[in-house]
């Protein structure tokens, strides 16, 4: 597992932090864990397998 912040993944999928954090409110990207803070920490692949998915559908 490639361990990926709240940060990093909004930078990944090119969206602001608060979109990152309500897509796993929905459980619609999955955190595999929290931080100290108590930020979810999100697995890199299953980040990009999200990414791929919200593309086929129209985008993110």
């Amino acid at each position: 597992m490639t361990p990926m912040t709240t940060e990093q993944v909004a930078e990944f999928l090119e969206v602001k932090v608060e979109r990152v954090r309500r897509l796993a409110r929905e459980n619609l990207l999955v955190a595999k864990e929290q931080d100290a803070n108590g930020e979810p920490i999100f697995d890199k692949a299953d980040v990009e397998k999200y990414k791929e998915l919200a593309q086929r559908l129209g985008g993110i």
